[in-house]
């Protein structure tokens, strides 16, 4: 078998999907993208499939290597997310010939179905408190939200005051079983993070994520110096190079690695696997389309490390496109008190409705982040 073509489909909201296809009528779906930057990695797949073009699909990870290590320059955000979504659709032609899913290729599942959690957003707390109790009532067991606004190095405590109200609303409305996951989504510097998270140890979150910027990773030891909660990180890290210290230093309980950004199935097996030994969780982050949510569902199965599952159904991003409408069997993601079963399809386990990617790939997209800014006209992480 060889593979013998491509083509890449930039869709609403923000995605980019990638179609490999083999001389055997076989083809493999992947989800090659950085939000905000899905041209970018669109050029990166072209380069990458110059050399996979006329190549046997099934040698995973001879291609994963060559694509890594055949560059003189080698990984980062835009090629390792490049390389992710050659590997998903590599591993879904794979199990498509073999007629078994990419979970049973891995070695076998060790669970049937994985917790998901749902994110909720609001500006003040009677509305965030709302949109956690109606999660909840859909049968959710666990939400995200964003902890903060942005906040300078050094900040007032109004708007520590105000994140801990909005949180607060949040389990009064839940009551104490329900997971809810805080993102400081990198915009809290380490003074401030200190702070934050003392102040929100009464309740009892699942976990802290991105208490401060990857970059900064060697902060979390002092941080975690301030607080009992769980602390998370790794969706801005894209390899098991860049995981080992942060593992090594022991600063970090759940890693969040993104199979559409570290390198696809084959990393990101690699590096919950790896974090299996430093007895640290993992939780992956998926706020991106089917393809992704599905790779992440087949890593998930064979990892008896991951314990919850983030999907994007119904976030803010997704509005007039959801994942839900590139597949023909919406129900593959059906979710049942708070579980997703793992897909057991051939392949990653869904199957893409193409006459839809088409249409939608000629109105396109052009997604960028906000750009944000303090008071003193200075940027702010977003």
């Amino acid at each position: 078998m060889r593979i013998t073509s491509f083509k890449l489909y930039q869709v609403p909201p923000r995605w980019l999907f990638l179609k490999i296809e083999t001389d055997e009528g076989i083809s493999g779906w992947g989800e090659p993208v950085i939000e905000g930057k899905a041209a970018t990695v669109k050029t990166a797949v072209e380069e990458l499939m110059e050399y996979l073009v006329g190549k046997d699909p099934r040698n995973i990870e001879d291609h994963w290597n060559v694509m890594y290590r055949g560059g003189f320059y080698r990984g980062g955000a835009i090629l390792m997310s490049a390389m992710a979504g050659i590997d998903q659709a590599l591993w879904d032609i794979k199990g498509k010939y073999h007629n078994a899913p990419v979970h049973q290729l891995l070695g076998g599942k060790v669970r049937d179905k994985i917790k998901v959690y749902s994110w909720i957003g609001g500006d003040r707390p009677m509305e965030v408190g709302m949109a956690a109790r109606a999660m909840q009532t859909q049968g959710f067991t666990a939400v995200k939200m964003n902890a903060t606004e942005e906040l300078q190095y050094v900040d007032n405590y109004d708007k520590i005051d105000q994140a801990v109200a909005r949180i607060a609303a949040v389990r009064e409305a839940v009551g104490s079983g329900m997971g809810v996951g805080i993102d400081f989504h990198g915009r809290v510097h380490k003074p401030m993070a200190k702070i934050l998270a003392k102040e929100l140890e009464p309740f009892k979150p699942m976990f802290i994520e991105e208490p401060v910027l990857p970059e900064n990773n060697e902060a979390l030891r002092e941080i975690r110096q301030h607080t009992a909660i769980p602390i998370a990180t790794g969706e801005r890290m894209f390899s098991r190079w860049e995981f080992k210290k942060l593992l090594i230093d022991g600063n970090v309980d759940i890693i969040q690695p993104d199979v559409s950004h570290a390198g696809g199935i084959t990393e990101c097996k690699k590096i919950i696997s790896m974090a299996e030994a430093f007895d640290v969780a993992a939780a992956p982050h998926c706020p991106l389309g089917p393809i992704a949510l599905a790779a992440c569902l087949q890593v998930d199965a064979t990892c008896h490390n991951a314990f919850i599952q983030e999907q994007s159904l119904g976030i803010h991003y997704n509005q007039g496109s959801d994942l839900l409408d590139y597949i023909l069997e919406r129900n593959v993601f059906k979710y049942e008190a708070g579980f997703v079963k793992i897909p057991e399809g051939p392949g990653l386990g869904i199957d893409i409705n193409e006459e839809h990617v088409q249409k939608m790939a000629e109105a396109g997209h052009n997604w960028r982040n906000p750009l944000w800014r303090h008071e003193d006209g200075s940027v702010a992480e977003w």
